[in-house]
């Protein structure tokens, strides 16, 4: 009996991230303009609230493609004005959950960011304040975190938008 729960919650989890991986990654699409996606599911898998950790996923995509762009000479950072979020369907059980992550070019490459993160919530505010705090780390000498307006979709996700000179990629803007 034990042998077969620890086989099925263990069958559950391999469940539970193919469905997110197939949910996440597939959809996102970067360009020099920006990078938007989509993903399309249930909000929450054994407690877990894997609609908003799309939020985590687009970051990444985010963060990576800011660096590419840097490394091409198409000094950029993110337009936080025009980011488009919505989540329809939010509260349902499976929801669509739409980012778009728009750029804008800056003439020099010290005023580009290329580090890219969130803090959010999904039916509950976000823990800005600890964010900051762990992201303090990552921060060069003098420089600071840019931080969004506190974004919110009509459904109630909650997200701040963060980004930051990557320590490496803009080493010599220090």
């Amino acid at each position: 009996m034990k042998q077969s729960l620890i086989i099925f919650t263990v069958g559950l989890y391999i469940i539970s991230f193919s469905y997110l991986k197939k949910g996440q990654d597939s959809n996102i699409v970067c360009t020099e303009n920006n990078c938007q996606g989509t993903y399309q599911g249930k909000e929450f898998i054994n407690g877990s609230d894997v609609a908003h950790q799309f939020s985590n996923t687009m970051s990444a995509k985010v963060g990576d493609h800011l660096k590419a762009l840097y490394k091409a000479g198409k000094y950029s950072k993110v337009d936080f004005s025009k980011i488009e979020m919505t989540t329809e369907g939010m509260g349902s059980g499976t929801v669509t959950y739409y980012l778009k992550i728009p750029f804008v070019r800056v003439a020099q490459k010290c005023d580009a960011y290329t580090s890219f993160d969130h803090v959010g919530g999904w039916n509950h505010a976000p823990a800005l304040s600890q964010r900051k705090e762990q992201l303090k780390g990552a921060l060069m000498n003098g420089q600071k975190l840019d931080i969004s307006d506190l974004k919110t979709t009509k459904e109630g996700l909650q997200e701040y938008w963060i980004q930051w000179k990557n320590k490496i990629t803009q080493a010599e803007c220090e």
